[in-house]
């Protein structure tokens, strides 16, 4: 691991509340200006950009308008969650009466709209068919809705392949075509975007007694939870999202779903960052698709029932300490095999494919991400589908300057008929394919990594923003940072680095190192490092890099530094 420091970007233009420390973080982000580090409301790409939303918004408004019954179909990760629950409630605060919600079961239907499923559907009768985070790729799906009589909407944001489905609209960034300026709106983002545009088509219309119509910025607080959740690029669009249904989070007007989930997972609303979305809620949601049913997930988020969800948020709770372990046996057997099938000391993979017939499909995502983490290669962790299967789900992540769905693409272009059906993201994507194909998919992929990635690409990175002087290592500086967000992917979290000596130092629980560090100066600053037990004591000089956070254990002024990564200086 290497901890590199960000290049230093020109100076902008700022007012003078904004302290000097967030003016280089912000410009080393590309942000020079108040405008761009914290984007507004007022500043969303408009509607009318995106591809397809004119048919999208007559789709339904003339199925409110006929009192027509709308199905909104959902994925079952957060995004999808979100999204489906965003969907229903502001489908129904723009007048829609019949409007109903379903999600495939991961093990049973597998992902997306699929011709079972859909067979499945067609005892709710739907007129018109919505998907949301998903619907792209769901070329067999959407043409079974089709046969039925339903009309279909796809809204997605996955990458769509060589063919669209014969959908009656779709709404995609990502499709051919499509000038919307930001492609990497979330799935929950793709159909809040809807929702704005029917608004204004009602408004149009007359039918809103007030002339205006419901305030759609009560649902940015799933937006917010869906677009961070799913890892999508924290542009300006995005951040505007994500920072507005903070605000509506922080001030306890979220959902009762999501504030009985911030108190299950024992965070303090008025300090929720993006980060406890993605390390405290966003886990709590996704368990329920992972293990049992996203639509427990989705109950949690239409709720208005403040006693049922509360039950619902403690049996999420509940599913994520079964999913901690269950992935944690599971990241084990992972790392045993990379071991074993090094090809020498300390020499991983091109990229690495791993199988186990016990594990669980749902999990593979987070074994796969532990192992890129690990070995910063491309990793796919493969599962039976469902018990005894020989049909494999296969979670793939990547590496930075390594499309991984790209990839896919070629190994399948390579070699037809080898994979059944793929799709995803730059970073992360999915696939499908038989067992007695995994050791010839495994060489194809390996051979395809090995053609695109160079040595220098493998090796891992952490991006710091330098030194923090004395005066900055303080409680106004940690809280500062904390409120400058939301941090995330493309807009990542203020890292720094320095040399410190060791003062104190203990082992927690048998992972975690407490430390005491003393800078040059000799202050002495409290810090922890998560799974960073290696087995021996630490350096008494140690090259650390890390976050800047305030204490909230001992509070007051007190700060601690939190450890990301640590090497002798």
């Amino acid at each position: 691991m290497q901890i590199v420091r960000r290049a230093p970007a020109a100076a902008g233009q700022w007012p003078e509340h904004v302290p000097a420390l967030l003016q280089r973080i912000y410009a080393a982000r590309g942000a020079h200006d108040l405008a761009s580090a914290q984007p507004r409301l007022a500043q969303l790409l408009p509607p009318q950009q995106l591809q397809g939303i004119d048919a999208a918004v007559a789709l339904l408004a003339d199925a409110i308008a006929g009192d027509k019954r709308i199905l909104v179909v959902g994925d079952f990760d957060c995004d999808g969650a979100t999204a489906t629950a965003l969907a229903v409630r502001g489908l129904r605060l723009l007048g829609a009466r019949n409007v109903v919600h379903a999600v495939p079961n991961r093990i049973v239907h597998g992902y997306g709209l699929s011709v079972g499923l859909v067979a499945e559907l067609a005892a709710l009768q739907p007129e018109l068919l919505v998907t949301v985070d998903h619907g792209i790729a769901c070329l067999p799906g959407v043409s079974a809705a089709k046969a039925l009589g339903w009309q279909v909407l796809v809204t997605d944001h996955h990458l769509p392949g060589a063919q669209l489905p014969a959908a009656d609209a779709i709404v995609n960034p990502n499709q051919p075509g499509c000038g919307f300026a930001s492609k990497v709106l979330a799935g929950v983002g793709v159909m809040f975007y809807v929702l704005l545009a029917l608004r204004a088509q009602l408004r149009r219309s007359g039918a809103f007694a007030d002339g205006n119509g419901p305030d759609l910025s009560v649902l940015l607080d799933l937006v917010a939870v869906g677009t961070v959740a799913d890892l999508v690029p924290l542009d300006a669009n995005n951040r505007a999202l994500v920072a507005a249904g903070l605000r509506r989070l922080r001030a306890g007007q979220g959902c009762v779903g999501l504030q009985a989930l911030i108190a299950a997972s024992r965070r303090e609303a008025h300090k929720l960052s993006a980060s406890d979305i993605g390390f405290a809620l966003a886990p709590r949601i996704n368990a329920a698709g992972r293990l049992e049913d996203m639509a427990l997930g989705i109950e949690l988020l239409l709720t208005d029932d403040v006693v049922q969800a509360q039950q619902i948020a403690q049996t999420l709770e509940s599913i994520n300490s079964e999913r901690r372990a269950v992935q944690q046996q599971m990241t084990d057997e992972a790392e045993a095999a990379v071991a074993r099938a090094q090809p020498g000391v300390g020499q991983a993979p091109i990229a690495a494919c791993l199988f186990d017939p016990d594990w669980h499909p749902g999990v593979i995502g987070l074994v796969a991400s532990k192992i890129k983490d690990r070995l910063y290669r491309p990793t796919i962790a493969f599962a039976p589908a469902e018990p005894g299967s020989t049909l494999l789900r296969g979670s793939a992540r990547s590496i930075a300057g390594f499309h991984i769905r790209d990839a896919l693409a070629a190994v399948n272009a390579a070699h037809p008929g080898l994979i059944e059906k793929f799709g995803g993201h730059a970073m992360a994507a999915g696939l499908s394919l038989e067992q007695s194909h995994l050791q010839a998919f495994t060489q194809a992929f390996q051979a395809e990594a090995a053609r695109q990635l160079a040595p220098h690409q493998l090796q891992a990175q952490l991006l710091s923003d330098g030194e923090l002087a004395e005066h900055e290592l303080d409680a106004t500086h940690a809280r500062a940072l904390r409120a400058a967000g939301p941090w995330g992917q493309g807009f990542e979290e203020p890292l720094f680095d320095g040399v410190f000596a060791v003062a104190q130092w203990k082992v927690l629980k048998e992972r975690h190192l407490k430390l005491v560090l003393r800078t040059a100066a000799g202050q002495l600053l409290n810090a922890i490092w998560f799974a960073g037990w290696q087995g021996t004591p630490p350096a008494e000089r140690m090259h650390v890099a890390y976050r800047l956070a305030e204490d909230d254990f001992r509070g007051g002024q007190a700060i601690q530094l939190l450890v990301e990564h640590a090497q002798p200086a």
